[in-house]
């Protein structure tokens, strides 16, 4: 007979719970962005997509240069626009790589410095068992009871500042536990929560900083004013506008320039007169390295050159008086430029303007010409210099509204014969004084020259939060390379049961990093603890 057993009746079993392979794919997404190994992918990421703001024009700092870019480059220049080649720092692509290295350093830093407290609030643990097959160990033998012997090892080890924990074993014995080496992964931390600064700066500081630049002639009647219509060039942060500008005005009264016998520039300072927030004005210097630092605003000298004086008279006998910067274009200052008269040749009669009668003036300054009459200068102060220029008469063009260069003559007038040389094929040189008489009657008068200083108007909120970043990445980085992770450990046992008079003292130690000059310190350590001396 067959006897069945029946079991007693249980609830019914859940079916296994399905993995959520949504919430597994964005954990496991989450953990391969805050891997180191992703970090260091994206900041070399970062400083690639960096290389093209060096090597094209960028808008933000020089739109002169991007337009003329464009002009010899008409076929790919709109495909780098297309792909930010001209707004590096500010195109989507590059805040991308800088946003997700930002998260990746977050989510990687935070974790390691939550181990490192526990870790630095944790004892160092206890000896293991065979001390013998660790990389550095000895026995020796060691008078007094072992816990004596454990408390004397024990004030060696902190004197040498060793984190120390003394146990008592069951077996009547006492080890020391010495764990040294944490400023290593201090240093680790300190080095990225620095970088996280760097890029915080460098993220709030394009938020709410602006930059300008201005070429600045000496003069009284050649100031400016901190309006976004009186800098050459400028750039406002996107959480910036022009009423959030400091409000200053400048003059440059005084120049002074040395050079060596190579030409290479000695020193060179400016000296201004500057109002701040409409009080009264007052003199200040700044050098190179020295800026003029504003309420708001840090105001530095970064280059200077020349600009020429000239007066023009038309042929109505009405005369206007220019004075025109012309950039330097190698380091001995031979200079370039062009100097416009579209408002020139109005007839009195009819008060009307002939646009075929406007005048252009297009030419090298040289501080000092040379013996063998080339067209460079041979030395950067004025020594010996003249103006060479070249006349045209015709339409400027710059009543279509196209932006264009103000340092060059529009060679698209030219081609198309609007604007015509009427000074043959050899440019006119003048000297200071010299007066040039034209084919029509009217004249050009070459008056000398006054220095301008190429000015950066700056202003960085987070400037102070950079330079503390700088100085403790710098630190970490040393305390890192320096600082070695590495544990020893002491065990006192008695020679004989029931003796106290003699402790056999046993050791090891193991470096956690690469340390070539640990087994030199074991050395130490050993020597100190059979002698009993610190």
């Amino acid at each position: 007979m067959t006897v069945v057993e029946e079991r007693p009746a249980t609830a019914a079993e859940p079916p296994p719970r399905r993995p959520n392979r949504l919430w597994a794919l964005l954990r496991n997404s989450w953990r391969q962005l805050t891997s180191m190994r992703t970090a260091l992918v994206l900041l070399f990421l970062l400083a690639v997509a960096a290389i093209p703001g060096s090597v094209f024009p960028q808008r933000s700092v020089n739109i002169s240069r991007v337009v003329q870019f464009y002009n010899d480059n008409p076929g790919l220049a709109p495909w780098l626009n297309r792909l930010g080649a001209f707004d590096v720092y500010s195109s989507p692509w590059f805040a991308s790589i800088y946003l997700l290295l930002f998260t990746s350093l977050v989510g990687c830093v935070l974790p390691r410095l939550l181990d490192h407290v526990r870790a630095l609030r944790m004892a160092p643990p206890d000896a293991p068992k065979r001390l013998e097959r660790l990389p550095q160990h000895f026995t020796a033998e060691r008078s007094g009871s072992p816990a004596e012997v454990a408390e004397s090892v024990a004030g060696i080890l902190r004197k040498r500042r060793f984190r120390t924990r003394v146990r008592e074993g069951a077996d009547g014995g006492w080890t020391v536990s010495g764990e040294k080496g944490y400023l290593k992964e201090t240093g680790n931390l300190l080095f990225h929560f620095a970088l996280l600064a760097v890029l915080i700066g460098v993220g709030f500081g394009h938020w709410y900083g602006w930059h300008a630049n201005r070429i600045l002639v000496a003069g009284g009647d050649q100031g400016f004013c901190s309006s976004l219509a009186q800098f050459d060039e400028s750039t406002l942060g996107p959480r910036v506008t022009a009423a959030d500008l400091p409000r200053f005005c400048l003059k440059l009264t005084k120049f002074d320039v040395s050079f060596q016998e190579t030409g290479q520039p000695k020193m060179y300072s400016a000296q201004v007169s500057v109002s701040e927030d409409h009080g009264p004005p007052a003199t200040r210097r700044f050098t190179v390295n020295d800026p003029l630092r504003l309420d708001g605003a840090s105001v530095h000298l970064i280059g200077h050159g020349y600009a020429v004086t000239v007066r023009y008279t038309d042929r109505f006998g009405a005369s206007q008086t220019k004075v025109v910067p012309f950039l330097p274009i190698d380091g001995m200052f031979t200079s370039e430029g062009v100097v416009q008269f579209p408002d020139v040749n109005i007839d009195p009669r009819t008060d009307e303007r002939d646009p075929a009668l406007q005048m252009g003036f297009e030419g090298r300054y040289l501080p000092t010409v040379g013996t063998e009459g080339a067209a460079t200068s041979v030395f950067p102060a004025e020594n010996a210099p003249a103006l060479f220029l070249t006349a045209y008469r015709g339409d400027l063009g710059l009543d279509v509204g196209r932006p264009r260069s103000i340092y060059s003559l529009d060679q698209g007038q030219i081609a198309i014969g609007e604007l015509e040389n009427i000074s043959g094929t050899r440019p006119h040189r003048l000297e200071a004084g010299q007066t040039w008489r034209l084919d029509d009657g009217t004249t050009l008068e070459f008056l000398g020259t006054r220095p301008f200083a190429t000015l950066a108007i700056r202003y960085d909120p987070t400037q102070s939060l950079l330079l503390v970043g700088s100085v403790l990445g710098l630190i970490g980085l040393m305390l890192s390379l320096a600082g070695h992770r590495r544990r020893v450990w002491f065990r006192a046992l008695p020679v004989s049961a029931g003796t106290s008079g003699g402790t056999l003292l046993s050791a090891g130690g193991l470096p956690r990093t690469d340390y070539p000059g640990f087994a030199d310190e074991f050395r130490a350590l050993e020597k100190a603890a059979e002698e009993g001396t610190s």
